[in-house]
């Protein structure tokens, strides 16, 4: 429910442990959609729909850096291989490409290249139809087809070769390549062949594809290569991996000798020069989506100098010079059938809407996010007015889109369709599971429960948050069996150290847990063992796994890896308060702002909070934190820059800087190991001179690179 509860919230509204529980829950969302897609060929989302997640969880990513997860979305590509197909490792990872969604984000692609490149000058793009399909690697040696890969998780894909021989648009031998060649591009089925194909399904009595991606996947991922041979699949090439010589010097002109080399190439791909002529190239191809015979989702922009794709590179998961212009999601209208009011672990009351089932993109929809009273009442956190003043009353038709949410919107009510029963919601001022008062704060979007630890609804769903994924995630101890042993009378689990007195307790009741419903004598011992596991846990995961507010997976991460330690950071953190030396070396690492900080060392000092984590310790053996270990001169170094760089931008310094294991700081402090300094440098030079923390120029930092 809490993880529910961030999922119905604007990402402007969330708080920064709401955010944490959105992105753990996005990222479980995601995975096992990228399973049913790439691996299964049977997805359970629309694209929208994917896209939609995807959107929300880097808008939380960007409001809140801290959080991003170690299995963030944003870093993971496809899915993992199938059984049953060899593994072929890429020799140039398949990377997926960041999403834009309107004008906006196109123009926000546009400056962002140029910011990082510090490029004032002419900048060209190429536009091409984003092909819904399956991506495919071609590998040629001498001219001759050697290998074909699916992506798979963009590492790893399928060798699907033989399969791909059998594609009448894939030539089997290249005349005037490079000695090694990997062509990519995305394997399709048409309109046309796609409605043959299932005619004779029905024909054999066989289920029919659900849509024309799903059939292709499908077809290429045979393991019996004539069924794919007897599949009308079709490939365009769009791009490359390894090569052993450069193609051309541009997008545009890489893509024009592979279509000398006989490879089809999107007729629709051209050149424009601005922003405002690639929006009028993604407006022609939409006009034309309907009558182009296959399927599109999006338009695809590409920086066209592929020297300046070099200088730009790659972010984990996504090249920096392209983006995907996709198209709008759908909308539906239906009945509102009912409100319900959810509670979350922080005592966050959440209403959800529960409609009259209808079809959004593709999916089955019967809930909406209703975010919270102020937005049933149409109105904003501010006051504003949002839907022109229209509340949301149960029996009406609203208006159903799935844009940016794990759980969809209601975007509009027709009033026209309003009963003469309903009323406007009451939002309940007592919380429905504990009775107790529901306070606003002043300023507060949310109205909480103030039962706290005595509200069953909040309890429980700190103890699923404990055994998370991402925090303790033991084996046979997830959510569902919480919720049991919750309400269990001789074996109760209240609080997290329960869970590791709980063999103990067995031992000595007579009602043993293996003669309960559900366990027996090896699934039982299996629980405690699994239990037993986890009690030496990685520090990063204890930190996440005690549930404190606005300390999510990847501040936990910035935490274990600063202190090093569980007594270091116990110590420290039960004395930081304002003010103090450990207050100001908190507050100093990069990623931990006063709000964070507040809530944890409140949560140290809090005795309730503070006795239930030492009888949590008691129970276990924290294991330290590792530092990377890298051959860089400046691995594990702090490096603050400060003043103006000239040889390159801030960006393309701290990128380089981390990705030779420096963690590059916004404040200079006692733990700073260099600050970088150009011209204009102010405050953080001060700051380095100060504390005695050496300075180094932009010409030094590069020397002690060892970069030209």
């Amino acid at each position: 429910m809490a993880a529910q509860k961030a999922a119905e919230k604007d990402v402007e509204l969330l708080t920064e442990t709401e955010a944490g529980e959105e992105l753990a829950r996005l990222a479980r969302a995601l995975a096992e959609a990228n399973r049913a897609y790439h691996t299964l060929d049977t997805p359970e989302i629309s694209d929208a729909d994917y896209d939609a997640l995807k959107r929300r969880n880097a808008a939380i990513e960007a409001r809140f850096a801290g959080l991003k997860r170690a299995d963030s979305p944003s870093d993971l590509v496809g899915a993992t291989v199938a059984e049953g197909f060899g593994k072929v490792a890429h020799a140039v990872p398949m990377l997926s490409l960041e999403n834009a969604f309107d004008d906006a984000d196109v123009t926000d692609f546009e400056e962002r290249v140029r910011s990082f490149l510090g490029h004032a000058g002419p900048l060209s793009f190429t536009a091409e139809p984003k092909i819904d399909g399956l991506s495919l690697s071609l590998r040629y040696e001498r001219g001759v087809l050697v290998q074909a890969a699916t992506r798979g998780d963009g590492a790893v894909g399928e060798n699907v070769t033989d399969n791909a021989r059998t594609i009448g648009d894939i030539p089997q031998f290249v005349a005037g390549a490079p000695e090694v060649m990997e062509v990519r591009g995305e394997v399709y089925m048409s309109h046309a062949d796609f409605a043959a194909l299932n005619a004779r399904q029905a024909e054999k009595g066989d289920k029919p594809f659900a849509n024309p991606r799903n059939a292709a996947a499908g077809s290429l991922r045979q393991l019996d290569a004539a069924v794919t041979a007897a599949r009308p699949l079709r490939f365009f090439a769009y791009a490359w991996g390894a090569l052993s010589e450069p193609l051309s010097d541009s997008q545009i002109g890489a893509i024009a000798r592979l279509n000398a080399m006989e490879f089809k190439t999107n007729p629709l791909t051209v050149l424009c020069d601005s922003p405002e002529a690639l929006l009028a190239q993604y407006r022609s191809i939409e006009e034309r989506r309907a009558t182009l015979g296959y399927d599109i989702d999006g338009v695809v922009y590409k920086v066209n100098d592929l020297a300046l794709q070099a200088r730009l590179g790659f972010r984990s998961s996504t090249p920096r010079w392209a983006i995907a212009h996709k198209f709008p999601a759908e909308l539906a209208w239906t009945r509102l059938e009912g409100i319900d009011i959810q509670v979350g672990r922080t005592g966050a009351l959440s209403p959800v809407a529960r409609l009259a089932p209808v079809t959004v993109g593709g999916v089955v929809v019967s809930n909406a996010t209703l975010h919270n009273e102020d937005y049933i009442a149409g109105r904003d956190a501010k006051g504003n007015l949002i839907r022109a003043g229209k509340d949301i009353r149960v029996g009406d038709w609203v208006q159903v889109y799935r844009a940016g949410d794990v759980i969809p919107k209601i975007n509009d009510v027709d009033l026209e369709k309003r009963p003469d029963t309903a009323i406007p919601f009451a939002f309940p001022t007592t919380c429905p599971e504990c009775g107790s008062e529901a306070h606003r704060a002043e300023g507060d979007a949310v109205r909480r429960c103030t039962g706290g630890l005595i509200c069953p609804a909040q309890a429980v769903e700190r103890l699923k948050h404990f055994v998370a994924r991402a925090a303790f995630d033991i084996e046979g101890l997830g959510a569902r069996q919480i919720e049991m042993f919750f309400k269990d009378d001789l074996l109760p689990i209240h609080a997290p150290a329960d869970i590791f007195t709980l063999a103990a307790r067995d031992r000595g009741n007579l009602a043993k847990l293996e003669n309960r419903d559900g366990y027996g004598k090896t699934s039982a011992t299996k629980l405690f063992a699994a239990i037993e596991a986890k009690r030496a846990i990685p520090l990063d995961r204890l930190i996440f796994a005690l549930g404190i507010r606005h300390v999510g997976e990847a501040a936990a991460g910035l935490l274990a890896r600063h202190y090093g330690d569980w007594p270091q950071f116990e110590a420290s953190i039960s004395a930081a308060v304002p003010g103090s030396a450990e207050w100001a070396e908190l507050t100093a690492i990069d990623g931990v702002g006063a709000v964070l900080a507040t809530s944890l060392t409140e949560a140290f000092q809090n005795p309730a909070e503070r006795a239930a984590m030492d009888a949590l310790v008691a129970q276990l053996s924290p294991q330290p934190v590792e530092k990377p270990k890298t051959d860089s001169p400046v691995a594990g170094k702090t490096v603050v820059f400060t003043g103006t760089l000239e040889r390159m931008t801030r960006a393309e310094a701290k990128a380089r800087a981390e990705a030779l294991g420096a963690k590059v700081a916004g404040s200079v402090s006692a733990k700073t190991d260099y600050v970088v300094a150009g011209p204009g440098a102010g405050s953080k030079a001060k700051d380095a001179e100060r504390l005695g923390v050496p300075m180094l120029t932009e010409d030094e930092w590069l020397a002690m690179l060892e970069m030209p």
